[in-house]
């Protein structure tokens, strides 16, 4: 049997599956009679529950670093938010409910509000919130079962390594599993942007989401097995495809032999001996080239006839940093600083920011670091910056025309850059911008931050400044903005939804947004020209970059610099040495 879903992280996994049961059974509307006794134990219980996922935190932070345990933080954060207790305590004072209840009741509410916004990166967190409300729900119960704490799932004993499939896996839940005891993940609900997923790539997990495993209006298809130049299965929509009578439960694959192809996307349950076989061997590929690239780790980044090429890394927090060096890396192409604005309750101050920065710079050891100045806004936002409501955001109030209207939090970032400088090699960056008004206007901002350091006498060092370029005026403009700034960064990413007028956020588009297009190949090789006539060089710090089918044309179009995540590097790098310009 084959089923369909969509790849939450890539790699073959071979194994029996083991089902993965919530122990969460329905809650029921209580009355209760003493509503300051339920408030106490709600406000015990969640008390606890952020005890537990303080626990949780340290166990992700041990085995899957910054990026993995941050995510737990995050849930903190949510146990302590107003909105959130409030409701739970106004529901028990008026409707006289459990605390039970109450937690969930509002957990659904909000989780119901988050899956009804347009933006993907905002429904993936209604699974956040389900999350949290859960891990309360069993801390209040703890308080009322005999004999204390009920085992989860997660921590039975698993006798062998398995295929956990589930209908739903919470962060909590997957981080609380031994790594060593899975070898894939599997469920029916769930996004490619959870903080689910984003933890399964973390682990290296080959891991499928949006798998039906039946149901009577699901549309049967079959298989093509035909394949598209690279080498992928394309199909039309994630269901069963053998034709075979449905499945009612999910429970009847438990302990069956399973493959789960993260790449290709597919799950099959009980393969024959010819198909076991076949991705034993892919398997056996994997680890080989697993292997192959981890020889790369020291080696330059070089075509075969001795062309150099800069290869980067994109990092989001500051421990990305170490896994950027581990591989090898030239220098940080592109170093996110959103981490420190979003989750914080105010905006981050100038030493918290200067530390931060000169920690990743002082990693760096004099490599290149091009800090991006705050990209705020669009599916990034953080209430305390008050932006308004927008039908479009990806089209609004964002980016570089955030700073340039709030200076004051503008010039407070580029103090802490200019100041990190000093300890090493840093660039400054700006995004979104579409004129040469405003990169003039954030230079002369720079000028005057500067003008206050000196005043003050704080040492700085020194910076070249660039942009990314990622809207269409950019490509157009980019002639006019080589000569104002000292590199490009084109960002595919978003070039690609505003070059195609395809949202990268809405899943209902993913057939219109396609990185490949010629219109978005030809505005790379344009603005590479552009930049080269002026003098400077220019990069791709996109997803693109990481696309090793394409990385022969970029260098043929004198790319200078390829900044990927840190997952790609070894990738990339072999392409670059496997080519002949």
């Amino acid at each position: 049997m084959i089923f369909l879903g969509k790849t939450v992280s890539g790699g073959v996994a071979l194994g029996r599956i083991e089902i993965y049961r919530k122990n969460d059974a329905d809650v029921i509307r209580a009355q209760v009679d003493d509503t300051e006794a339920e408030i106490a134990r709600f406000e015990q219980a969640k008390e606890d529950a952020k005890r537990e996922i303080a626990k949780i935190y340290e166990k992700a932070l041990a085995e899957m670093g910054e990026a993995g345990a941050a995510i737990f933080e995050v849930h903190q954060m949510l146990l302590d938010d107003l909105n959130f207790v409030d409701a739970v305590t106004e529901l028990i004072e008026k409707e006289k409910v459990s605390a039970e209840y109450a937690v969930r009741a509002t957990c659904d509410h909000f989780s119901t509000m988050f899956e009804a916004m347009d933006n993907e990166y905002m429904q993936a967190r209604a699974a956040d919130v389900r999350d949290i409300g859960s891990q309360v729900i069993a801390k209040l119960r703890e308080t009322v079962q005999e004999g204390g704490k009920t085992a989860t799932a997660a921590e039975r004993n698993v006798r062998e390594p398995v295929i956990l499939v589930a209908d739903e896996l919470a962060p909590s839940e997957l981080a609380r599993f031994d790594r060593s005891r899975i070898l894939a993940l599997v469920t029916r609900c769930g996004s490619v942007n959870s903080h689910t997923a984003i933890l399964a790539r973390t682990m290296k997990l080959p891991a499928l989401t949006g798998v039906e495993f039946g149901g009577e209006t699901d549309e049967r298809m079959r298989l093509d097995e035909s394949r598209e130049p690279d080498g992928q299965i394309r199909t039309q929509n994630p269901a069963r495809l053998d034709g075979t009578p449905e499945l009612d439960k999910v429970e009847e694959f438990d302990g069956h032999i399973a493959i789960v192809d993260g790449s290709a996307g597919l799950f099959l349950v009980d393969p024959d001996e010819a198909t076991l076989e076949k991705y034993r061997a892919k398997q056996k590929e994997e680890t080989q080239r697993e292997r192959f690239l981890s020889e790369l780790r020291d080696k330059e980044t070089v075509t075969r006839d001795g062309r150099r090429i800069r290869l980067c890394a994109n990092i989001g927090a500051v421990d990305d940093a170490d896994a950027a060096l581990r591989d090898g890396v030239d220098g940080i192409g592109l170093f996110r600083t959103e981490f420190l604005y979003l989750g914080a309750d105010d905006f981050p101050g100038e030493e918290e920011q200067f530390e931060a920065y000169r920690a990743v710079v002082e990693k760096m050891d004099g490599r290149k670091v091009i800090i991006r100045t705050l990209d705020i806004g669009a599916d990034k936002r953080a209430d305390y910056f008050h932006l308004p409501g927008e039908a479009n955001p990806a089209l609004g109030y964002r980016g570089i025309r955030v700073c340039l209207d709030r200076t004051d939090i503008f010039k407070t970032q580029l103090r802490a850059i200019l100041r990190a400088a000093y300890y090493g090699n840093v660039d400054i960056m700006y995004p979104m911008i579409i004129s040469v008004d405003e990169v003039r206007r954030a230079k002369q901002i720079v000028e005057e931050a500067k003008a206050e350091l000196d005043t003050q006498e704080i040492p700085y060092g020194k910076v070249e400044q660039g942009i990314m370029i990622e809207t269409p005026a950019a490509v157009w403009l980019s002639k006019e903005l080589a000569g104002e700034v000292d590199f490009f960064s084109i960002g595919t990413n978003d070039l690609t939804q505003y070059m195609l007028a395809a949202d990268r956020q809405d899943p209902r588009l993913d057939a219109f947004y396609d990185p490949r297009h010629p219109a978005v190949l030809g505005a790379v090789r344009t603005v590479v020209e552009n930049a080269h006539k002026s003098g400077i060089w220019a990069g791709i710090c996109g997803e693109l970059a990481a696309d090793t089918s394409l990385t022969e044309e970029f260098l043929r179009m004198g790319v200078d610099e390829l900044s990927v995540a840190p997952a790609h590097i070894l990738a990339v790098r072999a392409a670059v040495q496997a080519c002949t310009l």
